[in-house]
């Protein structure tokens, strides 16, 4: 058989070049995920996931017993170390967090996926005060479900330290109020957001119209419910004003990098909703509602 100059130990033989290619694209997704959740910028998710397939060319398959566990950990060191990177330039990537044109990013409305996306978004400015180990073993652990022990090898530590780092984190996201974070909200889109939430609570219906583009589309994903879809400035002015009465506050936030609002109750959160605006008007409104699910959060009320 022919060989590839360019392959490392255990790559040589074409035949098995190509069946470890078609291994690694199997994982590719995993690992995107992971790399996106843990850096929040698709550039350098997309390299760090490059950079694994090119540490697998120079390692010997023969020497891994399961390839998902080291392309994971691989992924998850290689993530570690572009964090620490970046807290040492004391800088965040241009296209952290945004990823389309839809605020939610969700193709599947199935309310676990909306969730589990849309309040890991809204509180990633809290998850970016965490230290790069504590993101990374927090992230690891309740986003995708990894055991302490192999967090452990990712971070060079006993899995009782990666435990207690994932604790760490976890403390940070229940005793923060993400409304009492400085973000980086466009002071002209942070108005608009504002103006809604006030004329919401106010019951002014002219007031949301006029903050409302006419052709408006608004997604509701409630739990254990299609999500349903609401169009036109004056049926969504209707329902803001009947849905402010479930909460008893609001606060702006960033959703997924896009303008948005956490809305708490009796101490809880009790929804979140992701806003895209065009010349000072709302095109565009996603709302997450699942009070159950959310209260797990445990997030201070705005004072």
């Amino acid at each position: 058989m022919t060989s590839r100059s360019a392959g490392g130990p255990g790559l040589g033989d074409v035949e098995m070049y190509d069946d470890i290619a078609a291994e690694f694209e199997q994982h590719r997704p995993k690992m995107n995920a992971v790399a996106r959740r843990l850096l929040t910028s698709d550039a350098d998710a997309d390299d760090a996931v490059q950079e694994a397939w090119v540490r697998l060319q120079r390692t010997d398959r023969a020497s891994i017993d399961n390839l998902e566990a080291w392309l994971m950990t691989t992924v998850g060191r290689i993530g570690l170390n572009l964090l620490r990177s970046r807290s040492t330039r004391r800088e965040m990537p241009l296209d952290q967090i945004a990823e389309s044109n839809d605020p939610l990013h969700q193709p599947d409305p199935a309310i676990d996926v909306l969730l589990a996306e849309t309040v890991g978004s809204a509180l990633q400015i809290v998850i970016d005060t965490m230290t790069p180990a504590e993101r990374v073993a927090y992230l690891l652990h309740d986003a995708f479900g990894f055991p302490y022990s192999e967090i452990g090898r990712v971070l060079n530590r006993t899995p009782e330290a990666a435990r207690a780092l994932a604790s760490r984190g976890r403390g940070r996201i229940r005793h923060t109020d993400p409304g009492h974070i400085e973000s980086a909200m466009p002071a002209t889109e942070q108005s608009v957001v504002d103006a809604f939430l006030t004329a919401a609570k106010g019951g002014d219906v002219a007031a949301l119209v006029d903050l409302l583009d006419p052709q408006i589309v608004e997604r509701i994903a409630i739990a254990g419910q299609p999500v349903v879809e609401i169009r036109g400035a004056e049926s969504v002015a209707g329902r803001a004003r009947e849905f402010s009465s479930n909460y008893t506050d609001a606060r702006s936030a960033l959703i997924n990098g896009w303008p948005g609002w956490i809305a708490y109750r009796d101490g809880a959160v009790y929804s979140v909703g992701a806003l895209a605006i065009s010349d000072g008007r709302i095109v565009r409104m996603d709302v997450v509602l699942d009070p159950a699910r959310l209260t797990d959060f445990r997030i201070a009320a705005p004072s």
